[in-house]
Order: structure tokens, then sequence, then C-alpha cells
């Protein structure tokens, strides 16, 4: 059973575990779906609850988070004096009062210490009576509810959720087809933008990644196989065929080769929080897009050119198809993601910077940090234990790195200089 450990907006620190999805079944394909959750995305809070989306393969769920105080089971003691049942009554000052009788009729004035075979009492009656009560003490916990349960919409694995900005709707997409949802509504969708054609030999690329805009409610961006993001205006139709603007890089003459597609597909993308920038993340590079300008990227940051000559063993091994998230840290002057060793990078993309920074997540507190002087940088003081390494040890051609561990999964705290990431089954958070 998958657990996942996620972060609350407006604190530094992991705030709950929760098994958000079980073991399900594709009647209609008879495939298993995996029980791991792809996306999770925070939605607008209410009444000090906390909202949010998660999906697996083929379903969304829609929680609801908050803290309630812990019911517990007490026992209280009562006057042995008040006590009745236990053969002993509380002495009458009226001689002249009749004579009182227990609820089963024996007198209390009789000196057997029993009533009948099954129930005795040890001689001069119990001394205290035991009662349990449910008392709510200051503790507190973290309850999870499911609100609702959107399905049925995918014929293809969901690999991007985004909620929008006003707050009702989100998307949902998958290699051929973007969703709009009603929040309130779980039974029904519209679809807003699909890419299957009447042959599916005729397809040529495939979505990748979607994200709302950060505070225009009606656009869009979704990425593509090929490299390419389209920004879309919902006010234009109802069926998005036609996109407002393309983003995408010239190929340059000559380069062309048969791993080009390949290493050109998007795995992920982001919007700054001003909306003016899109952050994109292919197997080599990440780039940083002005919405303004559809020419080509404004910044290219390499992540793995050392890795070129190893293409054909990438290929080989399927490293070379791995999805590595990007993230924007609040106020856009940096950008991260992940790669291989458990590795992730930092880069200054404010103009004129050439800062650049590289940690590792290690279980190893006493690995010697090794750190280049040839380049400046700005230091990450790690929660948990870190390596700093500005070159990728002794081979920086990439020989050294271990491509079964890998960091696909990070994000940027949305205020604070924080950054959290997944290695195998570890929650790091560096902060800055």
């Amino acid at each position: 059973m998958n657990r996942h450990t996620y972060f609350s907006p407006g604190s530094n620190y992991f705030a709950l575990s929760l098994v958000f999805f079980s073991f399900q079944f594709d009647y209609l394909k008879s495939l298993e779906i995996e029980e791991k959750i792809n996306k999770i995305r925070w939605c607008q809070t209410a009444n000090s609850a906390l909202f949010l989306l998660s999906a697996n393969d083929k379903t969304i769920k829609f929680w609801k988070v908050q803290e309630k105080k812990i019911k517990k089971i007490s026992k209280i003691i009562a006057d042995p004096s008040k006590a009745v049942g236990n053969g002993n009554v509380a002495s009458s000052s009226n001689s002249n009062s009749p004579k009182s009788f227990l609820a089963n009729g024996v007198s209390p004035d009789r000196s057997c210490n029993h009533l009948g075979n099954d129930i005795s009492f040890p001689p001069g009656g119990l001394p205290s009576l035991c009662l349990p009560v449910v008392v709510t003490s200051q503790e507190t916990n973290l309850v999870a509810r499911c609100r609702r349960v959107y399905g049925h919409a995918h014929d293809y694995h969901i690999n991007s959720i985004s909620n929008n900005s006003d707050g009702e709707t989100f998307i949902s997409a998958d290699d051929l087809r973007i969703n709009l949802w009603n929040l309130e509504i779980s039974n029904q969708s519209f679809n807003i933008v699909d890419l299957k054609p009447a042959n599916m030999e005729d397809l040529t690329e495939v979505i990748t990644s979607a994200e709302f805009h950060p505070a225009h409610c009606n656009m869009l961006a979704y990425s593509s196989s090929k490299g390419s993001i389209r920004l879309i205006d919902l006010r234009q139709s109802a069926l998005c065929d036609s996109h407002a603007k393309l983003f995408e890089e010239p190929e340059a003459p000559g380069s062309r080769s048969f791993f080009t597609e390949i290493i050109a597909s998007i795995s992920d993308i982001k919007f700054a929080k001003d909306g003016r920038y899109i952050l994109s993340r292919d197997y080599m590079t990440l780039k940083l897009w002005d919405i303004n300008m559809d020419s080509g990227p404004v910044a290219t940051f390499q992540v793995h050119e050392y890795l070129r000559p190893k293409l054909c063993d990438l290929y080989e091994n399927d490293s070379i198809f791995d999805k590595f998230e990007c993230c924007l840290s609040g106020d856009g002057l940096r950008v991260a993601t992940g790669s291989y060793s458990n590795l992730f990078r930092v880069f200054g993309c404010a103009p004129g910077s050439t800062e650049t920074t590289t940690l590792e997540a290690s279980k190893n507190p006493m690995r010697t940090q090794v750190q280049s002087p040839s380049r400046p940088s700005r230091s990450l003081n790690s929660i948990t234990r870190v390596v700093r390494r500005e070159t990728l040890g002794v081979d920086a051609n990439g020989n050294s790195l271990d491509f079964t561990t890998k960091l696909l999964h990070l994000a940027w705290h949305p205020t604070e200089n924080l950054i959290a990431c997944v290695a195998a089954n570890s929650l790091y958070m560096y902060y800055a």
C-alpha cells in the first residue's frame, strides 16, 4: 500500500502521510490500475481546512484535510457512598422511612454478600465504581476525507492535473486529451483539447504536461513530445483546436539525429508566480520562456549536456525516457530540476546571473563535500543530510552517475526559499 507525504503551502514542514489510492481494476480494458499517486495539487483553503486534488493513472480525488481534536475513552470513578448495585446503599437518617430495597428486591440489611449464584461481591462491597466516558482531549490529529471522485474520463494515463485561479475548476490531461472539470461536479467534464486523429497511424505527438495560468482563469499551456508549448485561450472556442501562441525552438541545421525528437520531448512545464514566464524541462536542458516572446527561450540551462556522448547507452537502458520535473522559486530568480545519482541542480535566472549549484540528497552524513572554486554560487543549507557538489565527481562526462537512482520529483515553496525533493522513498527539504 503506497503512502505519500506532502507539504502544506503555509508551513515549512511535511504535515501528513495518507493512503490516497488503493488497488483498482479497469474492467473495460482488463487492466490493473496501480495504487500510486502521480500528481497532487493544492486548492484554495476554507474554514481552516486544506483541500487538495490527487490523481493516479485513471482517477482523480478531491480531499479535505483538517485538524480534529482526539476523543478518548476515560474511566470515571464514582463515589462509593453513592454507588448502587454493589451490595451497599446510602444510609437513611429517617428511621421511620419505609424499608428500602435494591433494584433486584434484596434487602440491604441482608447479611449475605452475593446475588444469586452468578454474581457475588467481596465483603464490604466494591470500593469504587468505574464508568467509561468519552472525553475530548487537547491533542489534535490531521484527518483526511475524500469529498469527490472524478473518474472514467480518460482512456490514457493521466499525466497532469492543474487547478484554476477561479477556485472552481481544474483540468486533467492524458496523452491525447485535456478535460475541464468543475470541483462540485464529479460525473461530468468537458473536453477542451483533443489530439486524437481519426487514424492513430497519423499520430505525430502527444501531450506531456498541462498547466493553468496562475492569474488568468481563461488561459492554460500544454507541452508536447515534439518539444513545443502551446498557450490557449478558453474564450476562443469550446474545443481549443487552435492555439493563441506556440513556443518552440528552431532546430539547428545539421544537428538532427535519431535521438533529436526523443530528447526534445518536454516532460514538465511550470508557470512563474506572476504568469509572465514558463519553465520547461526536456531531457537535456531547462528552458525559460517569456509568454510575450514566442521566437525562442529567453534562457537555456544545460542539465545533461555531458550525457550527449552516452545517448545510445541511455536509449538501451530506457533512461532517455525518464521524466524530470522542474520548479521556480517564488521570487522567480531561480529554477531547479532533478538529475541522476539523487542530484538536483539550481540555476539563477536573473539577468547576468551565473549561479549554478548541484546538491545531492545522501543518507551518509560523513560523505565529503566537494566544492568547485571556479564558479561562484549561493550556498543552500539542508534541513536534512545533504552533500553539496559543484562538479559531478571525478568523471565530469557522467560515467560515474548511477542511472538507477534519479531525482524526478521536486517542488519549491511558493513564498519561502524551501525546496522539497523525493529520492527513492525519502523526502528531503533544503532551505536557503
